[in-house]
């Protein structure tokens, strides 16, 4: 009887040992599976996914710290206007130091002050302002736009802006519209800055809205030495509507991996 016992205890002993140092192998490769799996996701991270992450963080402070949400700016149209001014930078068709981006969204009535300029570097709403859209675009909400002289109608785009002169509507700003097909046309067009006596309070008060121009982002008379001045000399003028055919080379996601969002934030 004493024999049988010592024979099942050690039996049983040798279970118990086996079943641990199975146990602890089975620990050991779920723990480096673990490892393994977590260095893989780390180091499959594509360079594309990490430069969309820095522009959304890159914009996003921008968007609240200038407090557009509250002006009125759609945040998707900012990141439009963002978008072509990193593929702009990176082109090499805007100065080093430009920071000072301008955007018109003729999606949104004339009543509206819907001209937005902002500094990206102090991370502020310079100027927001009413800005005309051409008579042959509509009367209060741009529909139509038109890349063709004597259309009326407002280009869709992104601009640059050139030099100040003097011209029929006083003190203006030549714009360079840098879209094939649908704004390059502006300087043969006469597309410009100028002040117009019918973007005021008193003409919304009188009709329900500003009057409209003949192609040109026209501003206010009291406002429109201030707008040429801040933005003259090369900066990027970004116009937007509801236009579903309207495509850019500047709107390219891809080459924000190439864009330094450190040194420029």
């Amino acid at each position: 009887m004493r024999k049988h016992f010592y024979w099942a205890l050690c039996v049983l002993m040798g279970f118990a040992l086996t079943s641990m140092s199975w146990n602890a192998v089975h620990a050991k490769r779920l723990n480096l599976t673990t490892v393994t799996t977590t260095t893989t996701k780390s180091e499959t991270e594509s360079p594309a996914s990490n430069a969309a992450g820095l522009f959304t963080r890159y914009a996003d402070e921008i968007y609240q710290t200038a407090r557009l949400e509250q002006s009125g700016m759609d945040e998707s149209v900012f990141k439009k206007a963002l978008t072509g001014f990193i593929n702009l930078k990176i082109a090499n068709l805007l100065p080093k130091n430009s920071s000072i981006i301008t955007v018109v969204d003729l999606s949104k009535p004339s009543r509206e002050k819907r001209m937005w300029i902002v500094d990206l570097t102090s991370k502020q709403l310079l100027i927001h302002t009413w800005v005309a859209h051409g008579s042959g675009s509509g009367t209060e909400i741009a529909k139509r736009f038109s890349n063709i002289d004597d259309s009326h109608q407002s280009s869709l785009g992104f601009y640059l802006t050139d030099n100040v002169y003097v011209g029929k509507h006083g003190r203006s700003l030549h714009l360079n519209g840098l879209d094939d097909g649908f704004n390059d046309l502006a300087r043969a067009r006469e597309i410009v800055v100028h002040a117009a006596p019918y973007v005021s309070q008193q003409t919304i008060n009188a009709k329900g809205r500003i009057g409209c121009s003949w192609g040109c982002p026209a501003v206010s008379p009291k406002i429109s030495n201030r707008v040429i001045n801040t933005i003259k000399d090369r900066t990027m003028l970004f116009i937007n509507g509801n236009d579903d055919s309207y495509t850019s080379k500047y709107l390219d996601a891809g080459n924000l991996a190439n864009y330094d969002f450190s040194a420029n934030s």
